[in-house]
C-alpha cells in the first residue's frame, strides 16, 4: 500500500525513532512492503519509516538507475533496521541532496565519504557493509530521519540551497 509521505513541518519528522524489538513479524513485513511501494511510487532513492509516520528505526534504499542521478552507481535494495553507522574516514564530501519530505528543494550537504553500516534485515539477521560515495550519502541521509534530522539542517552554504527548478532549469529534478 502506498502511504502518504510526511512533509517538513510535521512534528513527527523531528522525533527520535524507537528501535525495532520484534523481527520477522507480519506487521514488520507489511511496513517494509509499504515502504518500498511508497518509495518506488515517489521515484525515491530511499525512505525512512518516520517519513510515513511510523517512528521505528527502519530505513530502506536502493535502485538500479534514477533519472535524477544519472551518474550515480547502482545501490542494492536494502532493508536496514536499527542501524549503526561508523565513519571510516574524517574526509567529508559535499553533494546535492533532495528529500521526499522536502519536495521541490535541493541543497549541498557535507557527508562522511566512507563508512561502515550495520544493522538487521527484516528477519533479524545481522549484517555489515562498507560503502563510499553515493551509497554512503544515501545511508546517512535516511538514517538522519531516524534521529529527527532533515537534510536542510545539515546545509552549510545556503547559496547552494533552493528550488530544484531554479537551481537546475530544464533538469529532471526530483527528490530523494
Amino acid at each position: 500500500m502506498i502511504r502518504p509521505i510526511l512533509r517538513m513541518g510535521d512534528p513527527r519528522l523531528l522525533q527520535v525513532s524507537q528501535p525495532v524489538t520484534e523481527f520477522n513479524t507480519p506487521e514488520l513485513e507489511a511496513l517494509i512492503t509499504d515502504m518500498f511501494e511508497t518509495m518506488h511510487d515517489a521515484d525515491g532513492a530511499g525512505l525512512a519509516a518516520p517519513q510515513i509516520g511510523v517512528l521505528l528505526r527502519v530505513v530502506i534504499f536502493g535502485f538500479e538507475k534514477l533519472d535524477r542521478y544519472p551518474d550515480a552507481p547502482e545501490v542494492p535494495p536494502t532493508v536496514l533496521i536499527n542501524p549503526v553507522l561508523e565513519p571510516l574516514t574524517t574526509d567529508l564530501e559535499e553533494g546535492w541532496e533532495g528529500c521526499l519530505s522536502v519536495p521541490g528543494l535541493r541543497g549541498v550537504v557535507p557527508r562522511v565519504a566512507r563508512l561502515r553500516y550495520s544493522g538487521f534485515d527484516a528477519q533479524g539477521t545481522a549484517f555489515t557493509r562498507e560503502v563510499d560515495g553515493f551509497h554512503a550519502r544515501v545511508v546517512q541521509h535516511e538514517c538522519d530521519h531516524l534521529d529527527g534530522i532533515l537534510y536542510p539542517m545539515r546545509v552549510k552554504d545556503f547559496s547552494k540551497f533552493g528550488y530544484t527548478e531554479v537551481l537546475f532549469p530544464g533538469h529532471a529534478g526530483g527528490d530523494d
